[in-house]
C-alpha cells in the first residue's frame, strides 16, 4: 500500500496580488517543479499550526492567520497525498528559500508558465477563477 501524507499548503498572496512559489529540489519527489510552500502536518497539529511552522522554516515568513481554501486528495504511483490548502494574506517578513530552494513571487495570470506537480492542477484552476 502506498504512503499517505497529509500536507498543509499555503497560497501566500502579497499586497501586489502575487503568489509565492518555491521550486522543489531536483532530488525530491516531483523535483524541479514549482509548488506552493508548505509541508507535512504532524500528529496532533492543526493544519493552520503546521502551515505557520512550515512557512517559517521553509521561506522565513511570519504568518498571523490562514483561511481554508480547498482540500485535495491525489494518488501518485508511489504515494497518496492529501493537500489541505489555505490562503495566507496576513503575514510579515521577506520570503527567502531557507533550505536553499528558489522562491519567486508570481502574478496569478503568469502561473501557467510554471510546471507544477499534477496534484496542484485543481488549485491552479481555482486560483485563476479567484477575484483577488
Amino acid at each position: 500500500m502506498s504512503k499517505r501524507i497529509h500536507v498543509a499548503v499555503g497560497i501566500v498572496i502579497n499586497p501586489q496580488k502575487q503568489i509565492l512559489l518555491a521550486k522543489r529540489h531536483d532530488h525530491l519527489h516531483q523535483g524541479g517543479k514549482w509548488e506552493f510552500p508548505g509541508g507535512k502536518v504532524e500528529t496532533n497539529e492543526s493544519v493552520s499550526d503546521a502551515l505557520v511552522r512550515e512557512l517559517k522554516e521553509e521561506v522565513n515568513l511570519d504568518v498571523n492567520s490562514t483561511t481554508e481554501f480547498m482540500d485535495i486528495s491525489h494518488d501518485y504511483p508511489d504515494k497518496h497525498v492529501r493537500l489541505d490548502i489555505h490562503l495566507v494574506t496576513d503575514f510579515s517578513g521577506n520570503a527567502s528559500g531557507m533550505e536553499g530552494q528558489q522562491v519567486k513571487w508570481v502574478a496569478i495570470q503568469s502561473l501557467n508558465e510554471y510546471e507544477f506537480p499534477e496534484a496542484n492542477k485543481p488549485i491552479l484552476e481555482k486560483l485563476f477563477n479567484l477575484d483577488l
